[in-house]
């Protein structure tokens, strides 16, 4: 995304700092896997939502957080308190990444950073030789995507991104149905999310907290002044670290529709909606919707409310995907069948309930997907979300970003993802790095 209302802050180091992180790290790992070998995990970015991949961790028997890492002090603390109580220990703390990387002690990395760090985090963890686990979206933009995959298959290692519904019994159970016919021949997926999040403000330019590492949080992304409205949550709607909301959540439910339809990359992309609410520093629309049409008439549509919740009693998130004989409606939690007047013919319930609306989003999902992720390395277990897959689902989240910037309709080569005849569209297809750190394989 192109910046805005910028503040540069130059640093003698910057540069030289940053060259030393992302260009080809390669230190291999020591683990061959038996079936009864402990593979040794490092868990980067500890705050929320760590919180629950860290209890799904601990529920596998041959898996130990041997590192936790964090740029802030304050977040480091507290996990530690938090690890004694909920897990009976605390791992090793480092506050630079790039130690972690470098102990050959560590099989597999996951990373629960701001969304700037997603995809550079993840390939300096391949290039080390890690397997590694990357929470959604698994890229700011759609150079990075590409880069990723491509970075997988050169170094070939396990990268499952967390899109934790892919694990949902019920989910799997309704997919399956649709492909045997159950509702027909499916030709739409409608995604939501509905929400009623608060103004973050408008920032003022501070101090930088004696505990905190702006520096390195920043990272891959040009330096910007310290305010005080962005950390530890509020970067997801400013366009230099976070990717809005089509991706902090729709990522899930467009993911969802785009597997039970059965499509990739959609052929025109359209985007409406805009900032409607409150005066403050958030950079993305706050409503939004977003359609993806594919060849043959198949579409997906995608609703945000980020700031106002949908009415009258609609569910805060959810998928739904119609058929010529009938629809599914798709939750974490359950799967409900209705026929073409609308009257419910079956739901089928997740054994164990996920969080839906709230920013840790813990439940039992995270057990079932992190098992897989953990399955496929030990054992070769087909994953449910290889980085191949779930990058098409996050290049869907990108071009609905994109074709909201430019405000008209984008044509897609389906087979590469970019844009047709349309140069400004592409200009968001690759960020801006801070010098010396843009991510290369």
């Amino acid at each position: 995304m192109k910046p805005t209302r910028r503040q540069f802050i130059k640093k003698a180091s910057a540069g030289a700092l940053g060259a030393t992180i992302l260009p080809n790290l390669s230190f291999g790992s020591t683990s061959v896997f038996g079936a009864n070998e402990r593979i040794n995990v490092a868990v980067i970015g500890v705050r929320s939502r760590a919180k629950s991949l860290m209890q799904a961790i601990n529920k596998y028997s041959n898996a130990k957080i041997i590192y936790t890492c964090d740029v802030d002090d304050n977040i480091i603390a507290k996990n530690n308190e938090w690890m004694v109580e909920n897990l009976g220990y605390k791992a090793k703390v480092e506050k630079d990444f790039r130690k972690v990387l470098e102990d050959k002690h560590v099989d597999a990395v996951f990373i629960a950073t701001p969304e700037h760090w997603h995809a550079p985090m993840a390939i300096s963890s391949l290039q080390a030789g890690k397997h590694v686990y990357v929470e959604k979206p698994c890229s700011h933009n759609l150079f990075e995507n590409e880069l990723l995959v491509k970075a997988q298959k050169k170094y070939n290692k396990v990268v499952q991104m967390g899109n934790q519904q892919r694990s949902a019994i019920t989910s799997q159970q309704a997919v399956q149905e649709i492909k045997e016919g159950i509702i027909g021949e499916p030709y739409k997926g409608e995604a939501y999310y509905s929400n009623n999040r608060g103004s973050i403000g408008k920032g003022k330019i501070v101090d930088v907290p004696s505990t905190l590492d702006w520096e390195l949080w920043q990272g891959p992304a040009p330096r910007e002044a310290y305010r005080d409205n962005v950390h530890p949550y509020n970067w997801h709607w400013f366009k230099t670290w976070g990717t809005g909301e089509v991706h902090n959540n729709g990522t899930h439910e467009i993911d969802v529709c785009r597997w039970a339809l059965g499509l990739d990359l959609p052929n025109k992309v359209t985007s409406f909606g805009g900032k409607y609410t409150y005066d403050d520093d958030w950079e993305f629309t706050d409503n939004q919707e977003v359609f993806y049409e594919y060849e043959g008439g198949q579409y997906i549509k995608w609703v945000g409310h980020s700031r106002g919740r949908v009415i009258p009693n609609q569910p805060g998130r959810g998928a739904t995907i119609y058929g010529s004989k009938g629809s599914i409606a798709l939750s974490r939690n359950s799967y409900q069948l209705f026929g073409l007047d609308g009257k419910l013919i079956k739901k089928v319930d997740e054994k164990e309930k996920s969080a839906t609306l709230n920013t840790a989003g813990a439940g039992s999902l995270d057990v079932k997907h992190i098992a897989n992720f953990f399955n496929a390395i030990k054992v070769g277990e087909k994953q449910n979300s290889p980085i191949s897959d779930a990058a098409i689902s996050t290049a869907l989240c990108h071009l609905g970003n994109m074709a909201q910037e430019v405000g008209r309709t984008l044509h897609v080569d389906t087979k590469t993802g970019k844009v047709y005849n349309d140069d400004e569209a592409m200009t968001y297809w690759k960020r801006e790095y801070e010098q010396g750190w843009e991510p290369k394989l």
